[in-house]
């Protein structure tokens, strides 16, 4: 089950990613209600987002970005390792950010929920959106080749 892990944290993060857009719409549109239902549901899937994440990296060690330059150039490489830090660096502060933004929306704190929201919506979407791109590029993109023997 583990090393299906990944791929269900990838379902997560895009879901939570989608999520968050539709949660944008519908404040844009002044449709509180839904916004606050579609922005709990965004809170849950990236709980469990969370979760998985940590069963994952409690039972296997990071996968390191392939050095190999044929399947994946040093430039590449670089361009990963910067979205990786940014990030991960990012990503520290979203359940803090989340849970505060919530928490004053859910109080009634209209003005402070609207101040923070204005910092949390787009870090939450960016490390939403950048956890899917390393993804891909570790995952899916720049696998070493098996040697078949």
């Amino acid at each position: 089950m583990i090393e299906w892990l990944p791929h269900v944290n990838v379902s997560l993060n895009s879901l939570a990613t989608l999520l968050l857009i539709v949660g944008f719409v519908l404040i844009k549109q002044k449709r509180i209600e839904a916004h606050k239902r579609v922005m709990l549901a965004t809170l849950v899937v990236s709980t469990l987002f969370l979760a998985c994440y940590l069963v994952y990296h409690f039972n296997v060690p990071s996968k390191p970005f392939p050095t190999d330059p044929e399947v994946a150039p040093a430039g590449v490489r670089y361009f990963y390792l910067v979205l990786l830090a940014s990030h991960i660096l990012l990503a520290i502060s979203v359940p803090f950010l989340a849970l505060t933004t919530v928490y004053l929306g859910l109080k009634g704190h209209i003005e402070r929920h609207r101040k923070l929201a204005r910092w949390t919506w787009p870090i939450w979407l960016y490390v939403s959106v950048t956890g899917v791109i390393v993804y891909l590029m570790l995952y899916q993109i720049y696998v070493p080749r098996e040697v078949v023997g």
